[in-house]
């Protein structure tokens, strides 16, 4: 059989590190190897660097740069958050999430519940949007923490983070955000969402992995996960990477230089008009019609399992829900949270695009979806 050019379009799982972030890190694999709390003439280019990616960073947010600690991923600058606000309070907090967010905020919560914390799931409507005023009617004297995503990293709706945190702020509760699907993608400063905490990974903005950043608004205090030296200003301690601080760094210059809202967004509105006027009503939208990521679609193949369908589709790299619950034989968490009937969730793809998608790959996968699902001898083989 003819090799076929593999097209990746999970972009939500992770990106590739983009060639100017490769450029930037070059010179920390082989060069400068200081470690950054040195003084000395091997050490400063390490340190300023590092500072230099902060403020790359911060421009992103429109923060300040000492609101910005440096973690080892969102999933760290998640927990950071959560149990930082849980081990800082009096007593046992209550905290608010969503019924839709990434593992990465409910497994904290949950081992907070462990030890005392109250959690209390506000749910999502059928497009996997958060009522502002259900938030408001969960606050009690104790609530201490709300954390909802900016944008849900399975089917890309927006919440709408500037309302929760204005109430949040009526009520003096402190506001966290999940960002990781956002930031990079559609605007997500800091002060545009009013949010107090803000949690940000280096893989979903084409910077390397095991690199991310939690912003800590000035003014908050959060106790620290990790004892040891003083380093990140004492909020975490243990001798930052220059090579991957460079890298998230430069990421999010890309972002700010060369953004690609509008390419990502009229290739993904070709993709889903193609398979919508090929397969008609074989094919459903999962998500908000419009309050999404620009680069996110999932639909649903009426009849078919998602992982049979990819199955049949080996050079495309797509994902049935979230790449966290690849593989589960039931559907995901969040496709259940917004009540979709199992059937319908089980048939879930999620496809997400980057800065490297290409009109042609559309084009192409398109083409191999509508055999598949026309072509019963195809599904069946």
């Amino acid at each position: 059989m003819e090799h076929e050019p593999p097209i990746y379009l999970d972009y939500n799982a992770s990106t590739p590190i983009a060639p100017s972030v490769a450029a930037a890190m070059q010179p920390f694999l082989n060069q400068h190897f200081g470690n950054p709390s040195s003084s000395h003439w091997a050490g400063r280019p390490a340190r300023d660097s590092i500072e230099t990616a902060r403020g790359q960073i911060a421009s992103l947010l429109e923060c300040n740069t000492e609101e910005i600690v440096l973690t080892s991923g969102g999933s760290e600058a998640n927990n950071q958050a959560i149990k930082g606000v849980f081990l800082g309070s009096a007593a046992p907090p209550h905290i608010i999430i969503s019924t839709a967010e990434h593992p990465a905020v409910t497994e904290p919560c949950r081992m907070m519940a462990t030890l005392g914390a109250t959690i209390t799931k506000i749910p999502v409507d059928s497009y996997g949007l958060v009522d502002p005023d259900d938030v408001r009617r969960a606050i009690r004297s104790d609530t201490a923490l709300i954390s909802v995503m900016h944008a849900n990293n399975e089917v890309g709706t927006i919440q709408p983070i500037a309302a929760i945190a204005g109430i949040a702020r009526e009520h003096g509760v402190l506001c966290h955000t999940d960002a990781a699907q956002s930031v990079g993608k559609i605007q997500s400063t800091v002060d545009g969402l009013g949010v107090d905490l803000l949690s940000l990974a280096g893989h979903k903005l084409y910077a390397p992995k095991g690199i991310g950043a939690l912003f800590v608004r000035r003014g908050v205090t959060l106790t620290s996960l990790i004892h040891g030296g003083n380093h990140e200003r004492g909020q975490r301690a243990g001798t930052e990477s220059a090579l991957l601080a460079v890298g998230l760094g430069a990421a999010c210059h890309l972002a700010v230089t060369e953004p690609c809202f509008g390419h990502m967004l009229e290739l993904r509105d070709r993709l889903w008009q193609r398979l919508k006027y090929h397969l008609g009503g074989r094919v459903q939208l999962n998500g908000h019609p419009t309050e999404r990521l620009p680069n996110t679609l999932n639909i649903s193949f009426q009849g078919l399992i998602a992982d049979k369908l990819l199955s049949q589709l080996p050079s495309v790299a797509a994902s049935t829900g979230s790449a966290c619950h690849a593989g589960l034989p039931s559907a995901s968490p969040v496709l259940t949270a917004m009540g979709l009937p199992p059937d319908q969730g089980l048939g879930a793809v999620r496809f997400s695009l980057g800065r490297n998608t290409t009109e042609d790959e559309i084009d192409t996968v398109v083409k191999k979806i509508v055999k598949c699902v026309t072509d019963p001898a195809t599904m069946s083989a």
